[in-house]
């Protein structure tokens, strides 16, 4: 007999959702709650879809679960079908290991917990998103409208290969624009070559030194975009280019649009130099921690030894993701844990079906033990028998 949480992936990734549009999956997964007979509320996002709510009373704190439902587009050199397809552990699939998988193991984990007593369960949320592969639209939604305000911790199942991250990399996007002075092109010494001098400090970004964190590591700089042209045959006078720039806690807009000034400067660029941040309709992707002795990362870690007999790992994230939000922004403990997987948003994308079963039960347990302290001896008593009868 297949795992629920096995022909759950199956479904999810045979339902194509690009960011742009995951209304087909946000009805899909409202409708699977209904049918285990949870309530649902749908908040519809700027036409993205809609982020799919659920919640159950328990007692005590409240734990809120989240997943988000869209894919980035199909890229070219898939050799498996990319609406699934099952290779001994692995299941192939568009969005299998970002995110479906974790995502089939956080609404098993959901459904499943929602069985047990009000008294041996916390309060818990959970939130299917639509947009994180785009402007984090969903996510940000939710907490702009208040929906999940009252959360005292959150968890991800974004793909972590079962290690625990405590923290992410924050992100600004940069636009930075040169204005020259046009000229003739057979004389370009009379006039000042808006492409040769934007591309001059571009390249010399990396040179920057960035802030160093303890835990998130060091900020980066990377160019994505550049344009410029000439005008006829004449100096051009115009160029502009769209950097990525990572930063770590420590590191904000006033430092950074200093620190390019500063090389400008260094530089002697004679191109006029604007500096901006570029427009986007969510706020900025702030970095954050947890503390790897919190309550809620020891729990998890002592659950998941408790199962399997070995504590996971620690690690921070380097990019950014929904997560920044809820730890930047919500401000409350943020934990990502998800299945095993590789080739996130590149061809033959997969997840591994045994990790995404452990992830479920880890997070099914997590949840039991939140709600229910005892939970947490018996399971400690069941491995201990194992023990004396492996030993016997």
């Amino acid at each position: 007999m297949k795992e629920v949480e096995e022909e759950l992936l199956k479904k999810l990734v045979s339902i194509p959702s690009n960011f742009e549009s995951a209304s087909d999956i946000s009805n899909f997964v409202g409708s699977f709650l209904e049918e285990n007979g949870l309530s649902v509320e749908y908040q519809e996002v700027e036409g993205f879809g809609s982020n799919v709510i659920s919640r159950i009373p328990g007692k005590g704190l409240t734990v809120l679960l989240n997943g988000h439902m869209d894919t980035v587009g199909v890229s070219h050199g898939w050799t498996k079908n990319p609406w699934g397809e099952i290779e001994g552990d692995k299941f192939y699939g568009l969005g299998s290991a970002d995110m479906k998988g974790g995502l089939a193991a956080l609404i098993s984990a959901y459904v499943e917990i929602s069985n047990l007593p009000k008294k041996k369960r916390p309060n818990v949320i959970f939130t299917a998103v639509v947009d994180e592969e785009g402007y984090s639209r969903g996510t940000w939604k939710l907490i702009e409208s208040g929906a999940v305000e009252n959360a005292d911790v959150v968890f991800i199942a974004e793909p972590t290969n079962e290690r625990v991250m405590l923290g992410a990399r924050g992100r600004f996007v940069i636009s930075l624009k040169a204005r020259g002075k046009k000229a003739h092109g057979a004389r370009p010494e009379d006039g000042i070559n808006a492409i040769e001098q934007l591309g001059l400090l571009v390249s010399n970004l990396s040179k920057i030194k960035t802030k160093k964190h303890r835990y998130l590591g060091k900020g980066s700089y990377c160019t994505l975009q550049f344009t410029g042209k000439s005008d006829g045959l004449s100096v051009p006078d115009y160029a502009e280019a769209i950097v990525d720039r990572h930063i770590v806690i420590g590191e904000d807009w006033e430092r950074i649009k200093s620190e390019i000034e500063r090389r400008v400067k260094k530089l002697n660029i004679k191109a006029e130099i604007e500096i901006s941040k570029f427009p986007r309709p969510t706020p900025e992707m702030l970095p954050y921690t947890v503390r790897e002795n919190s309550r809620f990362a020891s729990l998890l870690k002592d659950t998941y030894n408790l199962l399997f007999g070995e504590k996971p790992q620690i690690t921070y994230g380097q990019s950014v993701g929904d997560f920044n939000y809820f730890g930047a922004y919500l401000r409350v403990p943020t934990i990502v844990f998800g299945p095993m997987g590789a080739n996130w948003h590149s061809a033959d994308e997969w997840v591994s079906l045994s990790s995404m079963r452990r992830v479920k039960t880890v997070y099914t347990e997590l949840l039991h033990i939140l709600g229910n302290r005892k939970r947490f001896d018996e399971l400690l008593e069941i491995k201990e028998r194992k023990t004396e009868k492996a030993v016997r």
